[in-house]
């Protein structure tokens, strides 16, 4: 097994290797989703994939579908707009043409490392997983074919295009496919041990390490990701190489070299030091991969300045630029970053892989710290804001996911620019290696569905932990453990921080907890058959932003448990969503509908509509009567905001206006208020 230790000298940035041996033949069984059982500085280990069985439930569903319907539709979109036939003709069919986008082999690597991750899950079935290794390996043959002897592999810049081979780093998107490549290669061989796809994008990685670097040519990631991958590789691998390219790439030497533009590096958040940055700014998606590979690479080295950097962007994301969906990304423009407080509702960016990309970050941040803070975001990010991005059908998928439409369609089968249904199709596929972490001391639950745990504590003793749970339709969770003699660790429980209380029982016996928005430890001689239950309340919390987002000020918004809900025109018995205003103090009612959406439950709540539309109101009237225009009662139907769009194109709303302001409303929406940034 390798073994390496890092010295981080602040000064000098270095770093020092001490031992590092060629891993086992079989060491890819015992790696997880990211692998950190080496990592100096990460607290929590997660576990591989393998080991972890879902159980019936809400992931297992949208999981299923992932499987068999998203997959193997998007590899038949992806043959039919040329992007596989782009690696076909540079091996023997030179009559196709290049089809697609700059960046477009990115996108069949994330649809293999998709496919790679649901190989190595215990729900794909037998014929599933056939059919997509066959897919794979066919696949894999054409990128290999493609791959050039010196480990060149771009299906764009060859022919006549070889010549601007890395002349325009700002936009030509070469680091972007080949952190893809190499996050595939990886999952390929964590999922099955083969090494196929791993070794062609160790050739095209040392292809630009050897090549490139602050005595070579000088390099920048335009769209960040590849930071990411070449820690994830030098985790694989053991090779320093690739960790000290990552920390070239955040250093932001080349400026002057390259002659970047402060508009473009504040677009790429890259081609400056990375620990200079103080906020978020400029393309989310490239942000937030900058941000989690930094986050790798503090994992593995220390550098007190990186967590810094990333403690100060945390906070800027979660007060002041993060949607209540856990949606990242304010304006259409450079898909981007607005100023603090600007989160409009209608027109939010939102994009899906932005949502992926935040829970990416916000697990690495976990894993770093073991803090549930992080998990708290994960979370929300997972349920809402990346989880509306894939349809229940699982063939249609939005690009945007604003919290407020006029009705129109926000979800199609494909997109010119097809960056998020493989990425969705990725995360969804890995979900089962999030769901726990070992640690020295125990083992941590960080996300609640029925499971089963069975893998080893960090001493070795095999463990199992079994999760029966409703969630998140119920707060009722119970584990029970099971090991071959009597062991001492601690269990760490997740209490979200949406839950105003937690009772929480070992063997019957309540214990006490002290802070929502934590991890219980459990500390014990455990048993076989010792039994942890949990009961979080989970009744719908009327939620407000903060002042300074004035496009919600006077609006409120209702979540239940992780699920953020919205309003559909379709639900509300033909009332215009513009005239429908939320009563506030009006009890909130619950109800399971097996037959709505695939099964959801509902919140209904009296509200009120304008009995004239406000549509036919003047543009500016005086306050009086606004606040005394005629209403009528009328009742609100409200569905989780992962759900919308899958009936028909309707107008949709998060954010829905208080009937009227007086002293209780406003000193009711302070409460929540403050309840709502304790969430975040």
């Amino acid at each position: 097994m390798k073994q390496w230790l890092f010295a981080a000298a602040a000064a000098a940035a270095s770093v020092l290797v001490l031992n590092a041996q060629v891993q086992r033949p079989d060491e890819w069984k015992s790696e997880g989703v990211i692998y950190l059982n080496h990592s100096l500085n990460a607290r929590l280990h997660p576990v591989p994939i393998q080991a972890v069985h879902l159980g019936d439930g809400f992931w297992t569903a949208r999981r299923k579908v992932t499987t068999e319907r998203s997959l193997p539709t998007l590899l038949d979109l992806l043959e039919e707009h040329g992007v596989v036939d782009n690696f076909r003709r540079l091996s023997g069919r030179p009559d196709l043409p290049r089809k697609g986008r700059i960046s477009s082999d990115s996108d069949l690597y994330k649809w293999i490392e998709a496919a790679s991750w649901a190989l190595a899950s215990n729900e794909t079935s037998d014929s599933d997983k056939q059919k997509l290794r066959g897919d794979i390996e066919s696949l894999a043959s054409h990128i290999l074919a493609a791959q050039e002897p010196n480990g060149y592999l771009d299906t764009y810049f060859v022919g006549d295009k070889t010549h601007l081979r890395f002349t325009d780093l700002v936009h030509s998107h070469e680091g972007y496919c080949l952190g893809h490549l190499i996050q595939a290669g990886i999952a390929y061989y964590r999922a099955t041990g083969s090494r196929k796809l791993l070794d062609a994008g160790i050739r095209f990685a040392d292809y630009v390490v050897d090549n490139f670097g602050p005595t070579k040519r000088p390099f920048v990631t335009g769209h960040p990701e590849l930071e990411m991958a070449l820690v994830e590789l030098y985790r694989t691998t053991g090779q320093t190489k690739y960790l000290e390219f990552a920390r070239y790439l955040f250093s932001g030497v080349e400026k002057d070299r390259l002659k970047l533009k402060d508009p473009d590096i504040r677009y790429m958040f890259s081609g400056k030091p990375f620990t200079s940055h103080t906020e978020f700014e400029g393309h989310a998606v490239r942000a937030l991969y900058a941000a989690s590979g930094a986050t790798d690479y503090f994992t593995e080295t220390g550098e007190p300045a990186y967590k810094r950097t990333l403690d100060l962007l945390w906070t800027d994301l979660t007060m002041r630029k993060m949607y209540i969906t856990g949606g990242v990304g304010s304006r259409s423009a450079g898909e981007s970053f607005g100023d603090a407080y600007e989160l409009p509702a209608e027109q939010a960016y939102a994009e899906t892989c932005a949502a992926v990309a935040n829970v990416m970050w916000n697990f690495r941040l976990l894993n770093l710290t073991g803090d549930a803070r992080y998990t708290d975001v994960l979370e929300r990010a997972l349920y809402n804001g990346v989880n509306s991005g894939m349809s229940l059908s699982g063939t249609l998928y939005c690009y945007r996911n604003p919290l407020a439409s006029s009705g129109e369609k926000l979800r199609n089968p494909w997109y010119d620019t097809t960056c998020c249904p493989p990425n969705i199709e990725r995360l969804f596929e890995s979900l089962p290696g999030y769901f726990y972490a070992t640690s020295r001391d125990g083992v941590y639950v960080n996300l609640y569905h029925n499971s089963e745990l069975d893998w080893r504590l960090e001493d070795g003793t095999p463990f199992k932990l079994a999760q029966a749970t409703s969630y998140p339709w119920a707060g009722d969770v119970k584990l029970t453990v099971t090991v071959p003699h009597p062991a001492g660790f601690t269990l760490y429980i997740r209490w979200p921080s949406w839950a105003s209380s937690a009772g929480i029982q070992v063997n019957g016996q309540p214990i006490s907890a002290d802070k929502r928005g934590s991890y219980v430890p459990i500390s014990r001689t455990w048993n076989s058959g010792d039994t942890v239950t949990l009961d979080f309340q989970m009744q719908p919390t009327v939620l407000v932003a903060n002042p300074r987002v004035s496009d919600e000020y006077g609006r409120v918004a209702l979540q239940r448990g992780p699920l953020v809900y919205a309003l559909e025109q379709i639900d509300q018995n033909g009332v215009a969503l513009s005239d429908i205003f939320y009563r506030s103090g009006t009890p909130i009612a619950i109800e399971a509908r097996k037959d709505l959406l695939g099964g959801i439950t509902i919140l209904k709540v009296s509200g009120q509509a304008a009995e004239k539309p406000v549509e036919e109101e003047p543009l500016y009237e005086p306050l009086s009567n606004a606040l005394n225009r005629a209403k009528r009662p009328v009742n609100l139907i409200f569905v989780p905001f992962y759900a919308i769009g899958n009936r028909e194109p309707t107008p949709m709303e998060v954010w829905v206006p208080i009937s009227k302001f007086d002293a209780g409303t406003i000193s009711a929406a302070a409460v929540n208020l403050e309840r709502h940034t304790e969430t975040r």
